[in-house]
């Protein structure tokens, strides 16, 4: 572990601090910290010192953990990201696309992918992801929907995909990697889909198309033959992973792969650049370090006793008459360390039954109105599952025999699908962005062009992004999840919207 190692030196070495940060290793910081946390996290707080390392130029304990995580994960070259996978996104968008450059992507793409857009100027193409109708979510995307998309819109400069999603499901990744990759010759965009013309910049609209894979829930996948094949496995050309969502790093740890010869990794650091802090925290690279490190050395065992704990966690609910998420047709692609439950079909509304668990001390990852999703890591315990199902027994009491189709059990987070499978906003999201806007009253919004990215949260799918014209149908959405006892992100207070000022593109 080079970073812990470098760290733990200079945390222990008797010198006169005069960089920063101010607390100088925990002597200046806040009493009531300083005891809670102990002094050994303040001492190991540290800046880019000579003998420790630089993110943005690394030459000694940064570059060897890289390239340590690198072998361990299977890419050719990796990024610790401090910012998050949202940084990962973003310097991903960026280093694929430019203004004016046309991009894949689905509608259950993170709201951080919008925010990419916005940064290097890109136009989306967004497609619609498969949806399960019995379980209101949705699937991602299929390589059919890919190979449509590459029809119509021959000059993709980039395929992203989210997988696996919220829910553990994972796409088809080697054939959607081998449809991109394979990029047919046509001379022309086919603009019969979509709204708009191409103001692409690519030279060589032939060439093969990268794809960026947002698993960011997809971690611990490298490490378990009963788990979903990662996303390097099949092939993709950049994956960013949040470490720390289902491994053992500190919150908002990430890492971004790079494979193969079809991004310039020149264009990668000078992105990162761009959206990555000047000052990242040393713990947060410590921690990528010794995540790492306790996957590689010992990933397998840890895993084994996590998906026996979710097994355990599934079976009970199921012997208790609960529905669970599961997918035995795709099992390869199913990650069975997560456990989402139906609500629904007892007649309880998901926001309801996640208020009650919270109540007795069981937290779930993402309460929707329909059903709970909870996620299994190595950090769970025997007493974890023990404390969760007991929760559940009580809610057995709140059961009800109301039609789950009435009252509050309707609030669908992700438009249903249509006919239509693609759809490009009138305007690029960086255009709407800057451009002046205001607010109104959501009511009086359909028909009008959004200014912001509105996401019922969590998991943080665009309901609208910028540029996009505002249904009928998006402004119900909003509404019910509201009613439902959801969150909304991007409105300047709920029920208001921000929209484009001009008129003349929005009418």
């Amino acid at each position: 572990m080079p970073i812990v190692a470098a760290l733990r030196d200079l945390a222990d070495r008797p010198h006169a601090r005069f960089y920063l940060p101010g607390h100088k290793g925990g002597q200046g910081s806040p009493e009531v910290l300083r005891q809670w946390w102990g002094e050994s996290l303040w001492r190991a707080d540290l800046p880019e010192l000579p003998d420790f390392d630089n993110l943005f130029a690394p030459e000694a304990a940064i570059a060897a953990a890289q390239q340590l995580a690198a072998h361990t994960f299977g890419a050719d070259r990796t990024w610790f990201l401090c910012n998050g996978s949202t940084a990962g996104v973003i310097a991903a968008l960026s280093a694929v696309c430019r203004p004016g450059d046309r991009v894949l992507l689905p509608r259950n793409a993170h709201q951080s992918a919008i925010a990419g857009l916005i940064h290097c100027g890109a136009r989306p193409v967004i497609a619609a992801p498969n949806y399960d109708a019995i379980w209101d979510l949705d699937r991602g995307l299929t390589p059919e929907t890919v190979a449509q998309a590459i029809e119509h819109y021959p000059d993709l400069a980039a395929i992203l995909v989210v997988s696996p999603n919220y829910y553990g499901q994972s796409c088809d990744l080697t054939a959607i990697v081998a449809i991109a990759h394979q990029r047919p010759t046509l001379a022309q965009p086919n603009t019969s889909f979509g709204s708009g013309s191409s103001s692409n910049l690519n030279p060589n609209p032939n060439r093969p198309i990268p794809v960026i894979v947002d698993a960011a829930h997809g971690s611990h996948f490298a490490f378990h033959p009963d788990l979903p094949a990662s996303a390097l496995a099949c092939g993709a050309d950049l994956v960013i992973e949040s470490t720390h969502k289902t491994l053992g790093a500190l919150s908002q740890a990430a890492m971004l792969h790079l494979q193969g010869d079809r991004v310039d990794p020149d264009r990668i650091d000078r992105a990162l650049a761009c959206g990555q802090s000047t000052s990242p925290n040393a713990l947060l690279l410590a921690s990528l370090d010794a995540a790492r490190q306790q996957m590689a050395v010992n990933g397998r065992s840890l895993l084994d006793h996590t998906l026996a704990l979710a097994d355990r966690f599934r079976s009970g609910l199921r012997d208790r008459g609960w529905m669970v998420l599961d997918d035995p047709g795709r099992a390869d692609r199913f990650d069975h360390t997560r456990i989402t439950v139906r609500t629904a079909d007892a007649g309880i509304c998901g926001y309801d039954a996640d208020a009650f668990l919270y109540a007795r001390n069981v937290a779930a990852e993402l309460p929707t109105d329909r059903h709970l999703t909870f996620v299994v890591t190595i950090g769970n315990t025997d007493a974890d599952i023990d404390r969760a199902l007991a929760a559940f027994r009580e809610l057995e009491a709140r059961r009800s025999s109301v039609d789950p189709q009435q009252g509050r059990v309707t609030t669908r987070a992700i438009p249903a699908p249509t006919s239509f499978p693609f759809s490009e906003p009138v305007i690029r999201p960086r255009d709407a962005f800057f451009l002046p806007s205001e607010t109104i009253a959501i009511t009086d919004s359909c028909g009008r062009l959004s200014a912001a990215t509105l996401c019922p949260y969590p998991p943080g799918i665009p309901l609208l992004i910028p540029g996009e014209r505002i249904t009928q149908g998006a402004i119900e959405a909003l509404q019910q999840t509201l009613a439902a006892g959801g969150t909304v992100t991007g409105w300047p207070t709920p029920g208001r919207l921000r929209v484009v000022c001009d008129r003349e593109s929005s009418h």
